[in-house]
């Protein structure tokens, strides 16, 4: 079995070095990841420039793109010549990946990537690590793993995983959860320069609904949260209800 690792925290985060050190009973395991932290850079794809890759020995590379851009070297690049991968992990990211913000986020977007390309993915989030301590979150990436490589996925649908930091403590459960609503307050902040001239920063403080069933309310809890995602975006509803338009062109 061939296991694909990447992340948007960089080749070099604890959180997708822990999970590659898990993982390694499956089989072999590649990681192809950013060179550096590429956070919230969603589903981009680098198409202005050529992509370079550094390998850093037992199967691992770092390319200088987003996650996607390393999702694709790996498969259409590096591993062109061989299969696919058999299971793609993106993560473990350094932080939540729920509700809205999931349009935002790289690690998501790898995860599209590989459901796109057809291969079984997952986005693996761990909220608000302290010290840098993934070890529980592995091992229970780790039992998910085995049941996706047991029962597969549809093509085009993916797992959203993420995780409350419990310290030494234990997961309530695992809860099967639909994406919640983030609000963000203040989320553009207006400072000056020294030289008088204006500047933005993409900030403010986040909240959630808390609503039963949401991402949000199991990780709150304590739970494990487990949102089935698709890429296909199509609003079925509002689809059947434009079919009654009566527009003339």
């Amino acid at each position: 079995m061939l296991v694909l690792l990447t992340n948007d925290d960089g080749i070099h985060a604890p959180g997708l070095n822990t999970l590659a050190k898990h993982m390694k009973s499956f089989g072999e395991i590649m990681v192809v990841a950013p060179d550096r932290e590429q956070s919230a850079s969603s589903h981009s794809l680098t198409l202005t420039r050529p992509l370079r890759i550094m390998e850093f020995g037992d199967n691992r590379y770092a390319v200088d793109g987003t996650p996607t851009d390393a999702v694709m070297v790996a498969v259409h690049g590096i591993l062109k010549s061989r299969r696919k991968p058999d299971l793609l992990i993106s993560g473990i990211n350094h932080g939540a990946n729920m509700g809205d913000d999931v349009s935002y986020s790289g690690t998501v977007a790898a995860a599209i990537e590989g459901s796109i390309i057809g291969i079984p993915s997952m986005a693996v989030s761990l909220i608000n690590p302290e010290a840098g301590d993934f070890v529980p979150a592995a091992r229970v990436v780790r039992k998910i793993a085995r049941w996706v490589v047991r029962n597969g996925l549809p093509q085009f649908s993916f797992l959203n995983i993420n995780m409350p930091y419990i310290g030494n403590k234990s997961f309530k459960g695992i809860k099967v959860t639909r994406l919640g609503r983030r609000i963000y307050n203040d989320v553009v902040v207006e400072k000056v320069d020294p030289r008088g001239k204006n500047y933005y920063w993409i900030a403010g403080d986040p909240e959630w609904v808390d609503v039963e069933g949401t991402d949000f309310a199991a990780v709150s809890r304590g739970m494990v949260s487990i949102s089935p995602l698709k890429v296909d975006m199509t609003d079925l509803k509002l689809h059947e209800k434009l079919k009654d338009m009566k527009l003339k062109i």
